[in-house]
């Protein structure tokens, strides 16, 4: 029988609540506001506080708060963004959430395609683990070293090809990144993200449904509504056959499509991790096979 999808994730809770966890981890002392001690029966700035400081009424920010974000202008976000201090990214994701973009007829949701001569550039990197991701942390195409360091993903059936499901559901991946917390939240926040731009997306959903039910640490994440973009930093893992890792990535979002990225990793030159990649080079499909039969 055929996985019926999710009911589309509800836009005004989200934005009702990404404002009310913005405005809670906020201080009066924060943004200039007198604290005279009195007992708070909210964390963070109160309501009115928020309110004074965007420059808008106490009623019109409080009918924003209750997911209520029609007719709200942009200059009017700018200034909340402002007085809740969000980064680019929540202050992008609080605008996909209080003015959705309209669309005149709703299309079924296609499969994301990598174009061919993409695929091309991911097998020429040798000796560079290469992939491109897309919507809903789908992973859609790989190179041979990307298979080596992280597991051969063609052996997984195409909807278990995704970042959120393996660190998630499959506990080889909380044994592969040294600081799994980090990775698991890098994760949540762009689901989070996604989830601002497409909230109607049934796949997306779905699978946040199906992770709410079978983890418990992706509820206590996704409870944050955090979001951000990561778009280069380092990961250190502990890999079955070469022991420790350290590898920079890069994450290029395509010009053709913004909704996918080509991520890349690599090794300082001369390093402990670059001899190990070069180990895992040489090793080819052997690697791969390994990383397959072996746990992660």
């Amino acid at each position: 029988m055929d996985e019926q999808p999710s009911p589309p994730l509800d836009r005004r809770a989200e934005l009702s609540e990404f404002l009310r966890t913005r405005r809670a981890r906020l201080k009066p002392e924060d943004v200039g506001l007198p604290d005279f001690g009195r007992h708070r029966r909210v964390p963070g700035l109160r309501r009115e506080e928020l309110a004074q400081l965007a420059g808008v009424s106490v009623a019109y920010y409080t009918r924003l708060e209750q997911g209520n974000g029609r007719n709200v202008s942009a200059e009017v976000l700018d200034a909340i963004a402002r007085a809740l201090r969000l980064t680019d990214a929540e202050h992008a994701h609080l605008t996909h959430l209080a003015k959705p973009k309209a669309h005149k007829k709703k299309q079924p949701v296609r499969p994301q395609q990598v174009r061919g001569a993409l695929r091309q550039l991911l097998d020429s990197m040798d000796g560079i683990p290469a992939y491109v991701g897309g919507r809903r942390t789908d992973i859609l195409a790989w190179n041979r070293m990307a298979a080596a360091v992280f597991g051969d993903w063609s052996e997984l059936a195409p909807h278990e090809r995704n970042w959120a499901r393996l660190v998630f559901l499959k506990p080889e991946y909380r044994d592969l990144y040294v600081d799994w917390e980090q990775k698991a939240i890098d994760i949540v926040c762009l689901l989070r993200m996604d989830a601002g731009c497409h909230p109607d997306d049934p796949r997306l959903s779905t699978l946040v449904g199906e992770l709410s039910v079978k983890s418990e640490d992706f509820r206590r994440l996704w409870a944050t509504h955090d979001v951000k973009e990561k778009s280069h930093g380092v990961k250190r893992m502990r890999h079955p056959l070469v022991g420790d890792l350290s590898l920079q990535y890069e994450s290029f979002r395509l010009p053709d499509d913004g909704e996918q990225s080509l991520v890349t990793y690599h090794a300082e030159p001369g390093s402990a991790s670059a001899e190990a990649l070069r180990l895992l080079a040489s090793w080819g499909t052997d690697a791969t096979r390994a990383g397959t039969t072996t746990p992660l």
